[in-house]
């Protein structure tokens, strides 16, 4: 019995979910709390334009990694139920032409990214050195997608492998390296916007060689062997990762329609504003997605081997968790708005200052209703139902905001701001209704 089959097979609900969710969530915190002195070395090392332009090339950027986590999320759950199946080789099969198909996708998008970078940002509507500055940081980004897409998908990997601790290390360490390289690319060099992407690729970099160093030793329950890349695997991947996909297109897309609209609203400020509003929920959703996430393998590996009980008892604590981690963040930026805008504004521009303080009161009422579709679409996902996972996805990124876009028009930039928490709202209730239509499949007993 491996690492992976005692961990996710025989260890109590309980116990798995403090060994797998704790440090998943610490290394997302790990990461997310790069994303805020990210933003707040740019904001207050390099100015507001270099911050709004790092905001405008960011929906960019996710994009570029779209595909890397459509292969990464996609293989990890038909890896996880193959090893709940005991079909170890088949696993490595799926393992090993998903890392293939990751390199060759990011070398294709990165250099497409890069080659289209003015025209993206002067469609974007910006201009002069606002528009420079945004294209400099989304080609750093292109340049290094073939070896930086795949350090997620390869976390993934160690997770799947038993390796919790292991992954947890390699995100603090990405983490500790790329904030330390920034501030001395901004601060001690003084380069400019683009040594904030050029910090963070070398730290994705050199975590990638890192993650895959123990698969290459062969010690691990995965292993690379030859790939077979068929249709039907393709396929399988593709179906399996399209909600992750969609929510990186989706919400990208909304994102650029949202800064058109910033730009055209409020300049610059509206769409510094917006990044505020940004950074604070990179700090929060990150801690959610890792603690969903790392429970992931659990779910895939016992439904695969219908243990359906377990899968029921180690979602509940999914639940609790994502709920507690939720309404404490919308505690936090609700009471203590001044004190995050403070973070990225500079004191010295009160009246931006006070605009983002009163858009974070309002933004903070998003996080009341966020666990719900949340973990709904985590566990779908896990138990390879992506076509709810992925009407949750859709909805929340892309069809929500866009109908409640239409509807609050008239009110401005207040209209935006209440967007996010009408969004999550509309998604808590598409979440609750397919939770209602399978239940009874759920409740099914072990096989």
């Amino acid at each position: 019995m491996t690492t992976s089959d005692k961990l996710f097979g025989t260890t109590r609900p309980l116990q798995l979910f403090l060994m797998a969710a704790i440090p998943g969530a610490v290394s997302m915190l790990a990461s997310s709390l790069y994303q805020t002195l990210d933003g707040a070395f740019v904001g207050q090392g390099l100015g507001a334009t270099a911050f709004a332009a790092i905001n405008l090339a960011m929906p960019f950027v996710i994009i570029n990694f779209s595909l890397a986590d459509l292969i990464g999320v996609g293989s990890s759950v038909p890896i996880s139920i193959s090893l709940g199946q005991g079909k170890r080789d088949k696993a490595n099969e799926i393992f090993s032409a998903a890392v293939l198909m990751i390199i060759l996708s990011s070398t294709v998008l990165g250099a497409i990214m890069y080659m289209v970078a003015p025209l993206l940002m002067s469609l974007m509507g910006a201009e002069g050195t606002f528009k420079d500055l945004a294209v400099l940081y989304l080609r750093v980004y292109a340049l290094f997608s073939p070896v930086t897409t795949i350090v997620f998908a390869m976390d993934n990997f160690l997770r799947i492998s038993g390796k919790l601790k292991t992954s947890m290390g390699l995100n603090i360490f990405m983490s500790v390296i790329s904030g330390a390289l920034e501030f001395i690319f901004i601060f001690v060099f003084h380069w400019g916007v683009w040594s904030a992407a050029l910090a963070t690729c070398t730290g994705m970099f050199l975590s990638a060689l890192l993650a895959v160093y123990p698969f290459i030793r062969g010690r691990l329950s995965l292993r690379f062997v030859r790939p077979r890349i068929t249709k039907e695997l393709v396929k399988r991947i593709v179906t399996c990762g399209t909600p992750n996909f969609l929510n990186n297109i989706a919400g990208r897309i909304t994102s650029i329609v949202l800064n058109m609209m910033l730009v055209r609203l409020g300049g610059e400020n509206a769409v510094s504003i917006y990044g505020v509003l940004m950074y604070t929920d990179g700090l929060v959703q990150p801690i959610l997605y890792g603690t969903c996430d790392s429970l992931q393998p659990a779910l895939g590996y016992n439904w695969g081997a219908g243990k359906r009980s377990r899968v029921r008892a180690i979602e509940k604590y999914c639940v609790i968790g994502s709920a507690i981690i939720s309404l404490t963040a919308a505690t936090l930026v609700h009471t203590f708005p001044n004190v995050i805008a403070s973070l990225y504004v500079d004191k010295g521009l009160p009246e931006l200052l006070e605009a983002t303080t009163h858009a974070l009161s309002i933004f903070s009422l998003a996080f009341v209703t966020r666990w719900i579709s949340f973990a709904t679409q985590s566990f779908m996902l896990a138990i390879e139902k992506p076509k709810y996972a992925a009407a949750i996805s859709i909805s929340t990124a892309l069809i929500f905001p866009m109908i409640l876009l239409l509807i609050l028009k008239n009110y401005g930039l207040e209209g935006i701001w209440f967007n996010f928490a009408g969004t999550n709202l509309l998604a808590a209730i598409l979440a609750i209704s397919i939770l209602a239509k399978e239940w009874k499949n759920l409740m099914k007993a072990d096989d």
